[in-house]
């Protein structure tokens, strides 16, 4: 039997939706339209997946008004669906909750100051200095380094790191392989030989923070780098040292920011992007994925680069006549210069 069932009223009440159709039909899931039961939930919040509604099995859909015409089914309407099932979707999370208390191979400094409603789970590793909040938990195999502060409500997956001086906010979520304070790319050369420079800065994360899986994020090199409220960082993305990135910016998998770079509110990083060092990036802008961002952008707006996929053959052809623009620019230059030369009147018509 399920551990999770609701009323599709019950939903409706919590989610202050209208209700069409049997309100005492019993919800035990979450389900895509093609693979939903009976006593699953669904949505449409994608016009390409309209096509799956008449046939779809499940109990209950989330629609607009607008797709809702027509669907002969129990219906909940709401003015976003796909919002509405991330709300519903914490309600049906089979996540297992740790209990509070620390675990007895769990390794603690006796200054840590760790509060009795967090879990720490086997084999952790909490340095001397640490401070751990309200309802943390801190999954197995993590290690927290000294004078780290991680506030209340944070969960750490297993095998998260968090080098010394870190701090973070209230509510992060951090998946297991995410390592936060590593030392920066900092070198000076002498005659060739690199010297290393010491990473004295830490690392500052705000409040509602997720960062996903095996994402790195570089300590500073004199000042913390820093990510700010609500941002969310997807799998295997590289913040290096003293990166700003703004309040509630994304990120989704694979994305490299070089050192200093300062990345404002509400952008979103599609995958892949790469980012030089030293640059700005203004509120609300939304990078395409795989571009690679070689200057500041001031305006908000969509910003891409790189070509899009093609059949093997055109894109060998396309390949070809980029190596070709050099050549062919100049020829249309010395044109441009026979032609002038050529025109009568031209040259006093380019003088004036």
């Amino acid at each position: 039997m399920s551990r999770f069932q609701w009323s599709l009223a019950e939903l409706a009440e919590l989610l202050d939706a209208r209700l069409v159709g049997d309100g005492s039909h019993q919800i035990t899931g979450l389900a895509s339209l093609q693979q939903a039961a009976e006593t699953d939930l669904s949505f449409l919040a994608n016009a390409q997946y309209r096509k799956h509604l008449a046939s779809s099995h499940a109990g209950g859909v989330l629609l607009t008004e607008v797709d809702a015409e027509g669907f002969a089914g129990n219906a909940l309407i709401v003015a976003n669906p796909y919002l509405c099932y991330a709300r519903l979707s914490h309600h049906f999370d089979p996540k297992p909750k740790a209990p509070s208390g620390i675990h007895p191979t769990a390794v603690i400094a006796t200054d840590a100051r760790i509060d009795s409603s967090a879990s720490i789970g086997a084999g952790a590793v909490i340095e001397q200095g640490v401070e751990i909040g309200a309802g943390v938990t801190v999954g197995a195999q993590c290690f927290i380094g000294a004078r780290s502060r991680i506030g209340a409500g944070g969960w750490l997956a297993p095998r998260v790191t968090l080098y010394h001086d870190v701090r973070i906010g209230e509510r992060v979520v951090i998946q297991s392989g995410a390592v936060l304070g590593s030392e920066g790319f900092g070198f000076a050369s002498d005659r060739g030989v690199w010297q290393k420079i010491a990473q004295i800065g830490g690392v500052l994360i705000g409040d509602d923070v997720e960062i996903g899986a095996n994402t790195t994020i570089d300590r500073g090199a004199l000042s913390d780098t820093l990510i700010g409220n609500g941002v969310k960082l997807d799998n295997q993305i590289q913040i290096a040292h003293n990166v700003q990135i703004g309040d509630h910016t994304a990120m989704a998998a694979c994305v490299g920011i070089s050192g200093s770079t300062r990345i404002g509110r509400h952008c979103t990083i599609a995958g892949g992007v790469g980012m030089v060092g030293h640059i700005e990036i203004c509120d609300n802008v939304f990078v395409s994925g795989m571009t690679m961002v070689t200057r500041s952008i001031t305006e908000p707006g969509a910003y891409s680069s790189g070509t899009a996929m093609q059949p093997a053959a055109e894109w060998k052809k396309s390949a070809a006549r980029i190596r070709q623009l050099d050549g062919l620019a100049k020829k249309v230059q010395q044109l441009e210069k026979q032609l002038l030369a050529v025109t009568p009147g031209s040259q006093d018509a380019s003088e004036s």
